[in-house]
C-alpha cells in the first residue's frame, strides 16, 4: 500500500511540475513573443507563474 501511495504522489508531482512549465511558457509567449524567454521562463515553472501573478 505504501508502494502505491509513493508511486501516486511521483506521478502527481511530475504533472504538476509539467503544467507549471506550460502555464509559465504560455504566459511568457504571450507577453513576450520570444522562444528564449519562453524557455528561460518555463525552465523557472511555478516561480515564474507566482511572480506573474503577483505582478499582474
Amino acid at each position: 500500500m505504501e508502494e502505491r501511495h509513493r508511486m501516486t504522489t511521483i506521478s502527481a508531482t511530475r504533472a504538476g511540475v509539467t503544467f507549471g512549465s506550460a502555464l509559465a511558457i504560455t504566459i511568457s509567449w504571450s507577453l513576450h513573443k520570444s522562444l528564449f524567454w519562453a524557455i528561460v521562463h518555463g525552465l523557472f515553472s511555478w516561480f515564474y507563474v507566482i511572480y506573474y501573478a503577483l505582478r499582474r
